[in-house]
């Protein structure tokens, strides 16, 4: 075909020759189209032996011969594409702090999220990839075309993990940390800025350490020990060992804080704090219901205004109550934990008396039906289970009820009027101010004394 109106196919080569694709152009005018021959002869001029796509070829001649239309990027011939060759690596567990899927449709509590990853002992961090083998490829000429010899992105074992079969496992519960391509498992999390919706709820295995505040509404469960370098807003927290907070403790009267060891802070304000071990406070303790099964110790400046402490060894402060302030409940000498539990069972013991007594009305009434009196006595009975199960818990709660007679309240300051001071269930009604005292139980006089610092 020498006229230049003639039919013709452009082709194109990709990839280093391992695919041709053609443009099928009809005749113009008075041109010549485009034959079987015309494309058996382009095959053999550039050489195009592998790979020969017929089928797409005889198509695209078919439409732009009966059609007379342009065909664009029809695929002539695909070589085989060589296989590169993998050396052995280990690959870091892709399921690996997959975010959890919310229902588009339902109430998000973003407070639920968390940018870190929090692993477990023994969970599966990576996996060992062996060696694959490579495999040479052909292109459209027939030619063999080389298969290459790469090293795939892995990971190394790092702190607080190990090999084991092939897998790479983690030693401890902690968080997770690539660096530098070494997978490490930290004991502690570090929250290098204030907890909030950037963060979430702080949900962790072992120690933490937050450097800014904890925002109101934002929970903190710890199983080692937390230090909080600024405010603590408290929302529901467990820390199963130490709480150490620079700043102070503030909540919103519903507040909950569980401690397993000891706390130190500034102030504690509106808030309900239970701890196994001892508390310092420096400043201020403000409407609020504190429990410990050691000491409560305050500097001099320290003061305790409203709310009810229970101290099991004792405490120390400045100065109790305010004027014309709420009144100030001391307790010493007695286990919170067990008092608590009794007046939970003696709470039962409240509900199911009101409920008997609904009952037995109901079934004097004349209107009752005999069926309708049944299934009442049928819940008497289960209501005097309940009694009897409460009052057999308050008689063991009793037996159980440990004092420290050794407690005492020191102050170095003022105990304002209208305070209760209680030691080992003995109590004391302050009446007139009382300055630089110590206040403890005589077990022989089976009284409260107070003595002068």
């Amino acid at each position: 075909m020498g006229n230049g109106n003639d039919g013709k196919i452009v082709l194109t080569f990709l990839n280093d020759k391992l695919e041709v694709r053609g443009d099928f152009f009809p005749p113009q005018e008075d041109g010549n189209p485009i034959t079987p021959d015309y494309i058996t002869n382009l095959l053999a001029q550039y050489n195009i032996v592998h790979g020969v796509q017929l089928d797409e070829m005889n198509e695209a001649f078919r439409k732009c011969t009966e059609e007379n239309t342009e065909v664009k990027s029809v695929l002539i011939a695909r070589g085989d594409i060589p296989v590169n060759e993998e050396l052995e690596y280990m690959k870091l567990n892709p399921f690996l702090g997959r975010k959890k899927e919310f229902d588009k449709n339902a109430a998000v509590d973003h407070r639920q999220r968390s940018p870190f990853i929090i692993i477990k002992k023994d969970q599966v961090l990576g996996k060992h990839i062996p060696r694959r083998q490579g495999k040479e490829g052909i292109n459209v000429h027939g030619d063999r075309v080389d298969f290459r010899t790469v090293q795939p992105e892995g990971v190394s074992p790092g702190e607080n993990t190990r090999v084991e079969e092939g897998r790479l496992l983690s030693n401890i519960h902690g968080q997770l940390a690539v660096s530098k391509k070494l997978v490490n498992v930290r004991e502690s999390l570090l929250v290098k800025g204030s907890v909030g919706y950037g963060t979430g709820n702080i949900v962790f295995p072992g120690d933490v350490d937050i450097h800014g505040t904890v925002s109101d509404g934002f929970k903190i469960y710890s199983g080692g020990s937390v230090t909080i370098r600024q405010t603590f807003d408290v929302t529901d927290s467990i820390i199963r060992k130490d709480l150490n907070v620079a700043g102070g403790i503030i909540g919103r009267g519903q507040a909950l804080v569980k401690v397993g060891g000891s706390l130190k802070t500034k102030f504690i304000e509106n808030c309900k704090l239970a701890c196994r071990k001892d508390i310092f406070v420096e400043l201020e303790i403000i409407n609020s219901n504190v429990f410990t099964l050691e000491t409560l110790q305050m500097t001099e400046k320290g003061k305790i205004v409203g709310g009810e402490i229970y101290a099991f060894k004792g405490l120390r402060t400045g100065s109790i109550g305010k004027k014309s302030g709420k009144t100030t409940r001391i307790h010493c000498g007695i286990d919170f934990t067990l008092e608590q539990e009794r007046e939970r069972n003696n709470n039962i013991l409240k509900v199911v008396a009101a409920k008997m007594r609904k009952l037995k009305e109901i079934l004097q009434d004349p209107q009752t039906t005999e069926e309708k009196k049944k299934k009442i006595d049928a819940l008497i009975l289960k209501l005097e289970a309940d009694q009897k199960k409460a009052s057999a818990k308050i008689s063991e709660l009793l037996a159980k009820q440990k004092t420290f007679e050794d407690a005492a309240v020191e102050v170095s300051g003022e105990i304002v009027p209208g305070t209760l001071i209680e030691i080992c269930q003995t109590a004391l009604f302050v009446t007139a101010p009382l300055k630089k005292v110590r206040i403890r139980f005589n077990k022989l006089l089976n009284k409260l004394i107070t003595e002068n610092l």
